[in-house]
């Protein structure tokens, strides 16, 4: 079976934890690994590395390459397909299926969203296999059965029994239900609806049959088009549900009956994250990280420094050091109504974190004000950074760990720990690690504008504008 993992989307439901350039797949939530990670090595019960594709964003490319990298799985460099613009769900499975066959020919594939929490075991992997004897003629999607009323989910009832050889395989489709109220969810739960999980199963020749029948638009922007850009042009924003999978007739969910969820608000991180005696979950991000709670219960509370509360109960409070974020719990789905006035107000804290990560390491702001701007540093073994120039601000370099290969101007620099050099705006400049070990740099902007954006390239490793 070929897998096709969904790693788009931005990170607006649970900022400030996710941000734009670092939405909730590539985030450590639980433990050293990623959502994406886990889900990549899900993806291996199945496929082979040759068979995972990936659809990202292309502002993702990098996170991708070094989430892999961090668990030692490398894909092929045509199973990364990087979306000009995000379309929502169906053109990019479309654009991978095209893909697929492209390259191994008629396949039976699985669609995974890189943002789940799934529990694996042998019902997770007795799921699949009744997914793929349905796939030649069902589109398969996977129902979880609930444990508990849910209105942030949609739910599927199923119809006719399918069966095998006495083996009971999935159920029809009845019908999709959008997201409901609470009394809602609780007669659907009594009368045997699944959550609609997101995941799907198929053959790829089933699939397009499908698309070309209830979505022919989509399927015509890649098959009329000389390029990727010209394609998603053309293609509407549509999701895979209502393009397809509420009109088709051929719709099956198979029973995944194992823990589940898609962390898609802090509610949900609440749920599966481990209690304390008081109810309270909390999760130390870095080492300052600490609570104390006095009179505190059933909180949520992520935290990169000392952290009290005394008296209250059922809060959120997500601390990333440059932003903070308290709601009540059951009111945090209108988190991203925070993220889009940042939008609106150009507030880069919507789009990344203190730490932004780049192909060749990461950058921390350390602190920053009106006209200055303090970063650390960290280059990986081997990597540099563009030659590249500045109008509006110059730096000062120190070296705090590693040696520092250093171009600026015409000079060409090697520094170690405590050896410091200064770029003046207008020149330009270049830093590169050649040693074994991370190289660590603080750097220190001055200068009318301290923006990201106020960087010309001339040279670029990574194939960056």
């Amino acid at each position: 079976m070929k897998t096709v993992l969904l790693a788009g989307g931005k990170g607006t439901r649970l900022w400030p934890l996710s941000r734009e350039l670092m939405p909730k797949q590539f985030v450590r939530f639980l433990d050293d690994e990623s959502l994406f990670q886990k889900t990549v090595e899900r993806a291996l019960l199945f496929s082979k590395p040759s068979e995972i594709f990936v659809v990202t964003n292309k502002d993702y490319r990098f996170r991708v390459m070094d989430d892999l990298r961090e668990i030692r799985i490398e894909l092929p460099a045509d199973n990364i397909l990087l979306e000009p613009v995000g379309k929502n769900t169906l053109p990019a499975i479309v654009w991978a299926v095209l893909k697929i066959e492209e390259k191994f020919g008629p396949s039976k594939v699985a669609v995974l969203p890189s943002d789940h929490l799934i529990e694996t075991g042998e019902a997770y992997e007795r799921a699949f296999e009744n997914a793929e004897r349905l796939a030649d003629k069902f589109l398969v999607t996977f129902g979880i059965k609930p444990n508990r009323p849910h209105t942030g989910y949609g739910y599927i009832k199923p119809g006719e029994r399918i069966e095998e050889g006495g083996r009971l395989l999935g159920y029809r489709v009845d019908e999709f239900k959008e997201k409901p109220d609470l009394e809602t969810a609780k007669r659907y739960v009594e009368s045997g609806y699944y959550w609609n999980s997101g995941m799907f199963a198929f053959s790829t020749s089933l699939f397009l049959e499908e698309v070309e029948k209830h979505a022919p638009e989509v399927l015509e922007a890649f098959e009329s088009s000389s390029s990727i850009e010209e394609a998603y042009e053309k293609a509407p924003e549509i999701s895979i549900d209502y393009g397809v999978m509420e009109k088709t007739e051929k719709a099956a969910v198979v029973p995944l009956n194992v823990k589940w969820s898609d962390l898609g608000s802090f509610d949900a991180i609440y749920e599966v994250l481990e209690k304390d005696d008081a109810g309270n979950a909390v999760q130390i991000r870095g080492k300052k990280g600490y609570h104390i709670g006095v009179n505190s219960k059933n909180n949520l509370i992520m935290t990169e420094r000392l952290t009290a509360t005394v008296g209250v109960s059922d809060l959120v409070i997500i601390d990333t050091g440059d932003a903070l974020l308290v709601a009540h719990r059951g009111e945090t789905q209108k988190v991203k109504e925070i993220y889009r006035a940042l939008r609106e107000m150009n507030d880069e804290r919507a789009i990344v974190h203190r730490t932004a990560y780049r192909p060749w390491g990461s950058y921390t702001v350390l602190e920053e004000g009106d006209r200055y701007k303090i970063k650390r540093l960290t280059v990986l073994p081997g990597k540099k950074l563009s030659l590249q120039m500045h109008y509006h601000r110059s730096e000062h370099w120190v070296v705090v760990r590693g040696t520092a290969k250093v171009i600026v101007g015409d000079r060409e620099l090697l520094l170690r720990p405590g050896e410091s050099t200064f770029i003046p705006a207008g020149v330009k400049h270049r830093l590169e690690n050649p040693g074994k070990v991370v190289l660590e740099v603080i750097e220190t902007q001055i200068g009318e504008y301290l923006g990201e954006d106020d960087i010309v390239r001339f040279v670029d490793d990574f194939g960056r504008d």
